[in-house]
């Protein structure tokens, strides 16, 4: 597989990353879907980045070199419908990488996750905090599972955000309740699409359809919660992979 390494494009066994496609040590990261070889968002998700590498001291490249690496790893890296993610250590090296991905469009069976998660603002690795929330769902059964704060209200998903249907609103909960502030939800907030409100736990029986949101899966429905069944609202969810693929270059 050829990844970019630090601007060059170099076989994975010639970088200073692990075969799956991660730096080793701490940094940051984006996940951006790619659509016949063409990233979705991308400019927002460097912003995004640079304000956590600010935040973080985390030193970046400049925006044009890591623009150059991109579009050098989509030539000799090539996917119909791929994941691209760019990792910053702290160490100063950058990776990217562009893997296929598969689209599903399979309604998930949630859980509500039983211990207290603390949420972040920051997409940061390595990832193992969020993977075992995610593993430990489906060893209960489960395919994914939603985490609560210590305030007893809904977060987000174990590596996503979440937006439900409740009182008749298309809401997500506010970034103070834990949450990683998602370029999908981003969009969706700005096109009025999805208000922004607390989902206290003790109204989830209240939640009459929701999704699974990001860059990447866009929009999963979620078929049941806790194995309540909730409605599938199909046409919202085409209403969003819609507004998605306006986006879908830069």
């Amino acid at each position: 597989m050829k990844v970019i390494f630090n601007g060059e494009v170099l076989d994975t066994q010639q970088a200073q990353v692990f075969e799956s496609g991660w730096l080793d040590g701490e940094g940051i990261f984006e996940t951006i879907k790619t659509v016949k070889n063409m990233p979705y968002a991308l400019a927002r998700h460097l912003d995004r980045g640079l304000r956590s590498a600010g935040q973080l001291s985390i030193a970046m490249p400049l925006q044009e070199e890591i623009m150059k690496g991109v579009a050098d790893l989509l030539l000799a890296q090539r996917q119909e419908n791929g994941m691209l993610r760019i990792c910053f250590d702290n160490k100063s090296n950058w990776l990217a990488v562009h893997m296929p991905y598969v689209d599903s469009a399979v309604a998930l069976d949630l859980r509500v996750d039983p211990t207290v998660v603390v949420g972040q603002m920051h997409k940061t690795f390595p990832y193992k905090h969020r993977i075992e929330i995610l593993e430990n769902a489906r060893l209960s059964g489960f395919d994914d599972a939603i985490t609560v704060n210590s305030q007893g209200n809904l977060s987000e998903g174990s590596v996503t955000n979440l937006i439900v249907h409740l009182d008749g609103r298309w809401i997500t909960p506010p970034v103070s309740d834990g949450l990683l502030p998602g370029i999908m939800r981003e969009l969706l907030i700005e096109n009025e699409l999805v208000g922004i409100e607390s989902i206290p736990l003790r109204r989830i029986e209240d939640i009459t359809s929701a999704f699974l949101i990001s860059s990447v899966r866009l929009a999963q429905p979620i078929s049941s919660i806790d194995s309540r069944a909730l409605h599938l609202s199909h046409a919202f969810g085409q209403e969003i992979h819609a507004l998605a693929h306006k986006y879908s270059v830069g």
